[in-house]
């Protein structure tokens, strides 16, 4: 089994970015699993922000906006998930699915490479919302928590700063 980064933070603070400079020090096969379904102006400006970003950092990239367990990716291999709280909500809205399953979904994908990093959202309070946007947030929240609790390494962004929170690899900051 490989080893878990999960970076952690709100949108638009480098997440992404930490993620792509710390999967590109791995050697070997990268891949970026993209879970972004394209719906709107939004999502569509950040889907371009986001390939403009990797392009030329040598990866294979992976549109998997659901069933991320079922990606095929070399042994061996560095693989980006971009991002776990795209993916819970696609699973959520479009399959009845839950944390716990995106969770083992996670897993899975961990074993079969070298380097898992996983990119979340972090810090959304499910009592500002009611209904399904609350209960995904709740969800999101656990998946969120479980994925700290496996990971080896865990990095949280605040006002653009990542602070490690997990693990010791104080070199990779």
């Amino acid at each position: 089994m490989g080893k878990m980064i999960l970076i952690s933070g709100p949108n638009g603070s480098g997440k992404s970015a930490l993620a792509e400079k710390l999967t590109c020090r791995m050697s070997g096969e990268r891949y970026y699993i993209a879970t972004m379904i394209p719906s709107t102006g939004d999502n569509l400006q950040r889907i371009e922000k986001h390939r403009a970003s990797r392009a030329g950092l040598g990866f294979t990239t992976l549109e998997l906006p659901e069933q991320v367990d079922r990606a095929e990716i070399g042994p061996g291999s560095a693989v980006l998930l971009e991002d776990a709280s795209n993916l819970l909500a696609n699973e959520i809205f479009n399959s009845g699915g839950s944390a716990e399953g995106v969770y083992e979904e996670i897993l899975s994908l961990q074993q079969r490479c070298a380097l898992l990093t996983v990119v979340t959202i972090a810090g959304l309070e499910d009592g500002a919302y009611e209904g399904e946007t609350a209960d995904y947030i709740c969800a999101l929240n656990r998946l969120n928590s479980m994925l700290y609790e496996r990971a080896d390494t865990a990095i949280e962004i605040i006002d653009r700063k990542p602070y490690l929170r997990k693990g010791g690899a104080d070199e990779i900051l």
